[in-house]
């Protein structure tokens, strides 16, 4: 099997992968036709109230993470997950059901969106931890940016076949299908085998994890470095809903079928950027920081667009720019901590880099409202270039960074021999 794909090679992770697969798909078909629903049907092109949205969505991510990773570390991390994706299933299918019999109002979709959050925030960290179970330390980098390309793949797929549906039968059935798409998960974690999964020894009863979760990242200036960039990129350079909707109705004149094509044309430079991380044999830092150079250049160059086409074709090099960075960003958090602590870890990232959305949504937001959607494309771009080079000076005052030397080790941590 060719080494972009070695992670394939185990039963398990080729049932796992299929099942996120379906059930990406489905997520993005309903994030899809939900922002066209607050932007066209509950509002008029109020990109504010679309923030607000994406704010309620990921705020939980925020204030919910690190109890949520102290869950990932203390209980089995495939029963958490057996249980919020059957959550988030019942509320896809309630408000699938509202907006289809026509009753849907917008703060319908906001208290929708905030308990979709707070299922989220207990998913994350013990799906990012689960991976490690599933195939290994050696595998886990191939792994994580196969994860990515499943995830990006759907969103190339998702939002076209929403788009599409939206126009033909309405965007609530679109949602009721996101609805059926969770079972696939839920099925593809109940045929693994238990006997190949290697289970993370679970962290033991007491006060003060959260505590002892932060310490540990607080003295490794590598991760520190990681989350610094991550949160930025997050908070303001991954609002991609906020852009492509706006872009198109405001700029372009666009409609739903427009809308889902920048998506899935954003996703095909997205699942380019995954795919090149999992043929990678390790995460670098140096990948890192340039992915996230080149992510604020693309940025500049789409919000210069002049045509909807080449606003679209701009749309790819981000895509790949952004999740280069963000799947390498995982990749060397993931492989970095001990076991015992890699729910909680994952947990903070989660937190800094979705929790950030809450911060960053309204804000582009209220930047589309007042400059346009070609400013907030540059403060997000900018948010990769500022993020770079906080990272990079971050592990320059450590004595860490080498742009071609092996970089930071954790030399508390024996574990830790993958150069970053």
């Amino acid at each position: 099997m060719s080494s972009m794909f070695r992670s394939l090679g185990e039963r398990n992770y080729r049932i796992w992968f299929a099942g996120s697969l379906t059930s990406n798909v489905g997520t993005w078909m309903q994030r899809t036709a939900q922002a066209w629903i607050v932007l066209t049907e509950l509002t008029d092109n109020d990109a504010t109230a679309l923030g607000v949205v994406m704010a309620l969505q990921f705020g939980p991510q925020l204030l919910l993470a690190p109890y949520a990773g102290v869950i990932a570390d203390r209980l089995s991390k495939r029963k958490v997950l057996i249980w919020t994706q059957a959550v988030m299933a019942v509320l896809a299918l309630a408000l699938g059901a509202i907006v289809t019999a026509g009753i849907a109002e917008l703060w319908h979709v906001y208290v929708f969106a905030l308990l979709l959050g707070c299922a989220a925030s207990l998913d994350a960290p013990a799906r990012q931890a689960f991976v490690s179970e599933v195939v290994g330390l050696k595998l886990l980098s191939n792994a994580v940016a196969l994860n990515s390309a499943s995830f990006n793949g759907a969103r190339m797929l998702g939002p076209a076949v929403a788009g599409v549906l939206t126009v033909l039968i309405g965007a609530g059935p679109v949602i009721l299908v996101n609805a059926l798409t969770y079972l696939a998960t839920i099925a593809a974690l109940l045929a693994m085998r238990s006997s190949e999964l290697l289970p993370s020894p679970p962290s033991k009863r007491g006060r003060g994890q959260i505590r002892e979760g932060i310490r540990y990242v607080a003295k490794r200036p590598d991760i520190v470095a990681v989350l610094v960039l991550v949160f930025l990129l997050g908070t303001f350079g991954l609002n991609f809903p906020i852009y492509t909707a706006t872009m198109t109705t405001m700029e372009f004149q666009g409609g739903a079928d427009s809308f889902g094509l920048l998506s899935s044309i954003l996703a095909i430079g997205s699942l380019g950027g995954a795919l090149l991380a999992a043929k990678r044999e390790r995460a670098r830092f140096r990948v890192l920081l340039t992915s996230s150079a080149f992510f604020a250049l693309s940025c500049l160059a789409a919000a210069l667009a002049p045509t909807f086409w080449i606003f679209a074709v701009a749309l790819i090099p981000i895509g790949f720019t952004s999740l280069s960075a963000i799947t390498t960003a995982n990749a060397l958090v993931q492989g970095s901590v001990e076991p015992s602590m890699r729910g909680r870890v994952l947990s903070l990232y989660m937190a800094i880099f979705l929790g950030g959305t809450p911060i960053g949504a309204p804000v582009m937001g209220w930047i589309v409202e007042l400059f346009g959607p070609r400013a907030a494309l540059l403060v997000g771009g900018a948010s990769g270039a500022i993020g770079a080079l906080l990272a990079a000076w971050i592990l320059h005052r450590a004595g860490a960074f080498r742009w071609r030397d092996r970089p930071w080790r954790n030399s508390d941590d024996p574990r830790t021999d993958e150069p970053l």
